[in-house]
């Protein structure tokens, strides 16, 4: 699949890191280094724009080794990018621990997957078919 992007930053384009990653990573596009303190949060840009396909989002999702070295993640996980959307993709890091964590110029800062979705329309009733779950939740297919 081919989408269109304009990249404002110096550095490379999204790109899968191994043949089987689902995600592309994202890099900071800054024009100094963001200090983020415990529990701040900051809106950090990528200096990239896309236009994706209708019926066609962008996820935005933390990095796993940001997470567990360092605690930092992601506001609204997963972000979704609309495929009517022109913007700049900005991502909304969150310092999670208890140190102050730098942000530079061209760290690997989130990951983005493409993927599909559908629109729905919805069929109102008045009941809906009963399954062996029932209205069990919050940890009910846990319990022996």
């Amino acid at each position: 699949m081919k989408i269109k992007i304009v990249s404002r930053s110096k550095h490379p384009l999204p790109s899968y890191e191994t043949a089987r990653s689902a995600g592309m990573d994202l890099r900071a596009e800054l024009n100094e280094p963001v200090e983020l303190k415990p529990l701040q949060r900051a809106l950090i840009p990528t200096g990239l724009y896309i236009e994706l396909p209708e019926g066609y989002e962008a996820q935005i999702r933390p990095r796993s080794g940001l997470a567990i070295r360092h605690g930092i993640s992601l506001l609204n996980t997963p972000g979704t990018i609309d495929a009517d959307y022109r913007g700049e993709i900005q991502i909304i890091l969150v310092n999670l621990s208890g140190e102050t964590f730098n942000v530079s110029d061209g760290d690997r800062i989130a990951q983005m997957i493409i993927s599909r979705y559908e629109t729905v329309t919805w069929e109102k009733v008045d009941l809906l078919e009963e399954t062996s779950r029932g209205s069990g939740g919050f940890g009910s297919t846990g319990k022996s």
